[in-house]
């Protein structure tokens, strides 16, 4: 195993340097705190906030981040959609369906994520699954496969249910996997869809800078929820907050929060070579500038090494202190 080459060591000095004339963060907070609320950078799922956020609690209508994300997945976005009646008059926020009447699944997205629809919810549920129960059951399965594994989903709305539950964590790696699907960014960013006349609910989009999603969510047993995603200098959040009275305003302490005290630093370029090796991806993580110091680079290589250009030549690790968190093969050039 190689020591730290001083090419590592050097990139860790510029960015520390860098680091340095960034803004100091603040932990004073003049909102109040959710009952469970985080905070998650999307590409390396690092959670940079956590309070309660392992409690199980209802979650109102940002349970329609996940039911929209199994739809983007699994159904053709021009499909039709023949209205049942189980969806009509369904109570809570609605787009007033009636049965009989005919939509695309992109307008019922549209209506779930923007106008909160419940009807929305129950239209697409009923369509990829023949029931709002079976779909309830794709829910929890598919929120596991995310990562949400102390979830249980009853319905595709989040209208009140005993069983219907999940965590601020869950919920974040929930929506930072949804952040993920290029259209389900494009659907949670849209201000106002113009082919219905419906105009999104979020106000986060219009009164927090680099908001790009996601989902807002009221009722009197979960209180107000509100998940919400934002990109600066390269930095893409998920915020969770559940039973959360100012929602809005603790939502913006803890993304500004989070974007004082981390920078996204890129460790790894996939186009230059590593100690003299080729790598096929780059990589870059959310750090506070006191972590810089806390970074280890190790190379594990055979022996001996192949000649041929384009051999496997061992692998490449990066540590936050003793935890890894990142590794990929080394080739010969």
């Amino acid at each position: 195993m190689r020591k730290r080459s001083k090419w590592a060591l050097a990139l860790v000095l510029f960015f520390a340097l860098t680091l340095i004339f960034l803004p100091k963060g603040t932990a004073a907070y003049a909102a109040t705190a959710a009952r469970g609320e985080c905070v998650v950078e999307v590409t390396s799922r690092r959670f940079l906030h956590e309070k309660g956020a392992e409690e199980r609690l209802p979650m109102a209508s940002t349970t329609k981040v996940l039911t929209a994300i199994i739809l983007l997945e699994d159904c053709d976005l021009d499909e039709i959609v023949v209205i049942p009646k189980e969806a009509e008059g369904e109570e809570g926020s609605s787009v007033y369906l009636k049965a009989g009447d005919e939509y695309t699944v992109r307008d019922l997205l549209y209506g779930l994520m923007l106008r909160s629809g419940n009807d929305c919810a129950v239209a697409l549920a009923m369509h990829h699954s023949g029931s709002v129960e079976r779909f309830a059951e794709v829910m929890t399965e598919r929120a596991a496969m995310m990562g949400a594994e102390h979830s249980s989903f009853r319905n595709p709305h989040g209208l009140p249910n005993g069983g219907h539950y999940t965590t601020a964590r869950d919920l974040a790696l929930v929506s930072a996997y949804a952040m993920e699907n290029e259209t389900f960014r494009e659907i949670v960013s849209c201000k106002y869809y113009e082919p219905r006349g419906w105009k999104n609910k979020n106000k986060m989009l219009w009164q927090y800078d680099g908001a790009t999603g996601v989902k807002t969510g009221f009722t009197v047993a979960a209180g107000r929820c509100l998940v919400t995603s934002a990109e600066r200098e390269g930095m893409r959040l998920v915020c969770v907050v559940l039973n959360c009275p100012e929602m809005y305003e603790r939502t913006a302490e803890l993304l500004d929060c989070a974007y004082e005290e981390y920078g996204m630093i890129p460790l790894c370029d996939a186009s230059a070579p590593w100690e003299g090796f080729a790598v096929r991806y780059g990589f870059a993580y959310p750090l506070k500038k006191t972590e810089l110091r806390m970074l280890r680079f190790a190379n594990e290589l055979a022996d001996p090494l192949p000649k041929e250009s384009g051999r496997l030549a061992g692998q490449m690790k990066i540590y936050l202190e003793n935890s890894l968190i990142f590794s990929q093969n080394l080739y010969i050039m």
